[in-house]
């Protein structure tokens, strides 16, 4: 059995499912949110603001952790919980930016207050260093400029973009070693794991994810803290599941998880005959449509049906079938290390898709890699 978690629109909900189909759904919780600086458990109701409140609000209201104990005292035989969020604009943390690569005007400086960067206090550098796409050094990395950065800017979550990274990292890497040691325990994304290759799309991927890092580890821990030791997963944007662990690294992969996995309920439920009883207690199969759910019931089922699942995007410089087969492989190995990191029992990780394509326009022999690898929840 899979429990499934989700907020959407306000509204938590609790699914149990067995074999595809829910077996319990909690009645519809009301959305109560945590005044600001309150321990969870000490909740208001939620204001009539049009802004949207953070999950880490709505998950801590005493109506769900009491729905969380039912649940958990009705399923015994639960093996994880899947949650599904939406992670709205607006409650992202101050970022630092760092870009890596030659000089530019203001309008192609790094881009800060936008979208889950609206924090205040957020900033940006340029140095010296990167890399052209076929692997040539452009300028040695300027560490002496990073450091001083990175000792000054008094912030604690980083984003890193280089030029010519998807093909070559290693001024990623070193700017993160050089960050490290500057600010222990620093939160550091990377652009390269994004696979872009544009710097701006992939440097505005990094400091989003910067962004959502600290309020993604106050929600995992929290949602954590209840399930009494079963093992937690995220819904991804898109499709699949990831781990508590990687959500905290990389939550920006499920920005969008209860609104992707509302869908995939909806989809699913048109095709089936599924138990849609929206009331607390077991439900039984009947003739039901998936209009009888209210949406955070159908999202929190939705989420029971996805699995681990990870991705890695490159782009890699070939000079012939071997090398591009080689490069290949290491990204296969790459994504199946991922999808064991996001959550997939050993064992179970496989290869679920690759594709390769030339890059037009660019330098004979460069190909974009796309693998994707998946797994089983216990």
């Amino acid at each position: 059995m899979i429990g499934g978690l989700a907020t959407l629109r306000r509204a938590t909900a609790l699914a149990v499912v067995r074999d595809g189909l829910p077996i319990h759904l909690s009645p519809h919780l009301s959305p109560l949110r945590a005044d600001p600086g309150s321990p969870p458990g000490s909740a208001t109701p939620a204001s009539t603001s049009p802004a949207d409140p953070s999950p880490l609000d709505q998950l801590s209201a005493p109506a769900l952790e009491a729905a969380l104990r039912d649940t958990l005292a009705r399923a015994p035989g639960l093996k994880a919980v899947c949650l599904a969020v939406d992670l709205p604009p607006g409650h992202g943390a101050p970022v630092a930016a760092v870009r890596i690569g030659g000089p530019c005007p203001p309008a192609l400086a790094p881009r800060l207050g936008i979208g889950h960067t609206t924090a205040t206090g957020s900033v940006a550098t340029i140095v010296r260093g990167g890399h052209d796409l076929t692997g040539r050094p452009l300028a040695p990395l300027d560490l002496p400029a990073l450091r001083h950065f990175a000792l000054t800017c008094g912030l604690r979550d980083f984003a890193v973009t280089a030029t010519g990274s998807p093909v070559l990292a290693d001024h990623e890497l070193q700017a993160a070693a050089a960050i490290a040691d500057e600010v222990p325990g620093a939160r550091i994304t990377l652009s390269y794991e994004y696979g872009r290759a544009g710097l701006r799309e992939r440097e505005q991927w990094a400091i989003a994810n910067a962004a959502l890092c600290p309020a993604a580890s106050r929600l995992a821990d929290h949602v954590t803290r209840l399930l009494h030791g079963l093992p937690l997963y995220l819904a991804r944007t898109g499709d699949g599941l990831v781990s508590a662990h990687y959500f905290r690294r990389y939550p920006l992969t499920c920005a969008e998880g209860a609104t992707t996995s509302l869908s995939h309920a909806q989809q699913a439920l048109d095709h089936r005959t599924a138990p849609t009883t929206p009331g607390a207690g077991r439900t039984t199969p009947g003739d039901a449509s998936r209009t009888t759910l209210t949406p955070a019931q159908c999202a929190a089922y939705g989420a029971t049906l996805a699995v681990p699942m990870a991705g890695v995007e490159r782009i890699v410089r070939a000079r012939g079938t071997a090398e591009l087969d080689r490069a290949v492989g290491d990204a296969q190995d790459e994504a199946l290390t991922r999808v064991l990191s996001a959550g997939a029992v050993p064992g179970s990780a496989r290869v679920s898709s690759v594709a390769v394509n030339p890059l037009s326009y660019l330098p004979d022999g460069l190909f974009r890699l796309r693998v994707r690898a998946e797994g089983a929840t216990p």
